[in-house]
């Protein structure tokens, strides 16, 4: 018999003023509802007080049931997911007037999380449901798989827009971006062009996996029709981590970029004071 889950879901994180919802729709399967906002930024309270310790939730339920159910217990994936009561954003990334000039806030809060999600122990699927920009972009590709609403409701983006705004790049960032995107024309268009990915440019690109079809569904929103989709890929991949090394695999796979990941990019040696200043 399945274990039951040692949490009660849904559980809403934090507990006052929740931001992040996980769920357990069936077994072997978690699902992250970010609801920071309309759009979902990537806050130092989103990140620390809510999608870490959503990981931390759906980790630990994964361990017990392989712990306890021999054979299909290791089964697992995990799905990241933007707003579901809307169809326009994944996640549109930090807010850089507040992360300006926080020494801390890429070593101590955004490059764990980062690093984490590279290591995931099950498979992790962002299900890009809306515009995906710049943080929010780096949140998607850390993820394992990913798969996007296709654009025929409203336009949706992919994009690391910092080259428009006068925002530098942390090191992290290059380091998973060569990591995750092989094709050198693709890298500049992402970071020296800002270029704006629609779904299908994306999923030429490679940037992501697959894309949802969001037309003549009947369905009100299209994140519905993306997590359909994420959630059928998801059982597809669920067998993976069953002997217990997926994530092992992974951090050898991406150990160049883990070591980049934490340094601590803000005193890059080949950064001047003026763009050190910036991060």
């Amino acid at each position: 018999m399945p274990h039951d889950p040692p949490f009660t879901f849904p559980l809403s994180l934090p507990t006052s003023q929740p931001i992040l919802t996980i769920t357990y729709p069936h077994d072997g399967l978690w699902v992250i509802e970010l609801h920071n906002g309309e759009d979902s930024r990537l806050t130092e309270r989103l990140i620390v007080d809510a999608l870490q310790p959503a990981l931390d939730i759906a980790e630990k339920h994964w361990n017990e049931n392989r712990r306890t159910t021999p054979g299909t217990g290791g089964e697992g994936a995990l799905i990241i997911v933007g707003k579901r009561d809307q169809d326009k954003f994944f996640s549109n990334g930090f807010v850089y007037e507040k992360i300006k000039g926080n020494s801390g806030f890429f070593t101590d809060i955004a490059n764990p999380l980062y690093a984490r999600l590279l290591t995931y122990p099950i498979p992790t699927i962002a299900a890009v449901n809306g515009h995906c920009f710049a943080g929010g972009f780096m949140l998607a590709l850390c993820c394992d798989y990913r798969v996007m609403i296709d654009g025929s409701r409203k336009r949706a983006w992919m994009c690391m827009n910092e080259v428009h705004f006068g925002a530098p790049w942390p090191l992290s960032f290059t380091a998973m971006l060569n990591a995750k995107v092989s094709d050198p024309s693709t890298r500049r268009r992402i970071a020296l062009e800002g270029h704006r990915f629609t779904p299908s440019e994306a999923h030429a690109a490679g940037i992501i996996d697959r894309v949802a079809s969001c037309s003549g569904t009947g369905v009100d929103l299209g994140t519905e029709n993306v997590l359909k989709e994420a959630t059928k890929l998801a059982k597809e991949v669920s067998g993976l981590p069953k002997e217990g090394v997926f994530g092992a695999i992974k951090t050898f796979l991406y150990r160049d970029c883990l070591e980049t990941v934490r340094l601590d990019a803000r005193e890059h040696t080949l950064s001047p004071p003026s763009v050190v200043a910036k991060l």
